[in-house]
């Protein structure tokens, strides 16, 4: 499950949800021991062992006693101690994914194609539709995933479903069932990015990004162009047809309304 690291963290409070899946066990012990003897750092503490679990698992034990240090001091725990000795060490091991009920909406991002499907196949082989509609949606969450069941005769059919999946990219898992095959496709998703989109208001004629005094400036203007429509409104005069405005709300399919009832008035007067 693990790869390659775009970048190396240079301290222990830049670790995320995110890259936390990437960094060892011996990598957060350092970091960690590192930073601990920082003044600022123990505020710090229990954020940053929250995102460790993430990955890993954590517990607390006494080091002094002898019998649980053995237990976390045997190879297969990384340890490292908190800044108040009173709460003891920390013992981190990665969680194991070998199970489908392993999986969630944060390590099935990442983990391979190819690790999916081998996930996929320990579950007694029964298939797709096998799987907890509660796993489906996890691992849709992180895969594009498709099925074909064909006869194991034609599964490998030349320009068939198997060999343009193959060619598009996905990891394919072929489970037999009796004299048909069961083929599921899973490709892992592309990282959605999220954009930020700014109005069209938040620029001046110019193409210039507003700034905030700017902004406060229009809303003074509408102020005053507000203020004006209502003095205009005491005087009560009436739009005139040469008026822009009166003309700019005009709907053209009022006089085609007013033929379709002077129609039906007139069939009404007949019968």
């Amino acid at each position: 499950m693990a790869k390659q690291k775009e970048e190396q963290l240079e301290s222990i409070l830049d670790l995320n949800s995110n890259n936390v899946w990437d960094v060892s066990e011996d990598e957060i012990v350092q970091l960690w021991e590192k930073e601990r003897t920082d003044e600022g750092f123990p505020p710090c503490e229990e954020k940053l062992l929250n995102t460790i679990r993430l990955a890993y698992e954590v517990v607390h034990f006494d080091s002094t006693d002898e019998r649980e240090n053995a237990k976390y001091t045997n190879g297969e725990w990384a340890t490292f101690a908190r800044c108040d000795a009173r709460k003891g060490d920390v013992a981190i091991r990665r969680r194991s994914i070998t199970r489908l009920n392993d999986l969630s909406y944060e390590n099935i991002k990442h983990i391979t194609a190819a690790t999916l499907l081998e996930l996929i196949d320990r579950n007694f082989g029964g298939g797709w539709e096998s799987i907890p509609l509660s796993v489906k949606d996890i691992i849709e969450s992180g895969f594009d995933i498709s099925t074909t069941t064909l006869p194991a005769t034609r599964i490998h059919a030349a320009g068939g479903t198997l060999e343009k999946k193959v060619a598009d990219g996905y990891e394919v898992l072929e489970i037999q069932k009796g004299t048909w095959v069961e083929a599921i496709f899973a490709k892992k998703k592309a990282p959605v990015t999220k954009l930020r989109s700014i109005t069209e208001d938040a620029y001046d004629e110019e193409g210039n990004r507003r700034r905030r005094s700017d902004e406060d400036d229009d809303e003074d203007v509408i102020d005053e162009v507000e203020d004006e429509d209502e003095e205009d409104d005491d005087e009560d005069v009436q739009p005139s047809v040469d008026d822009d405005t009166f003309y700019s709300s005009y709907a053209p399919e009022a006089d085609v309304k007013e033929d379709v009832d002077d129609d039906t008035a007139g069939l009404s007067v007949l019968e």
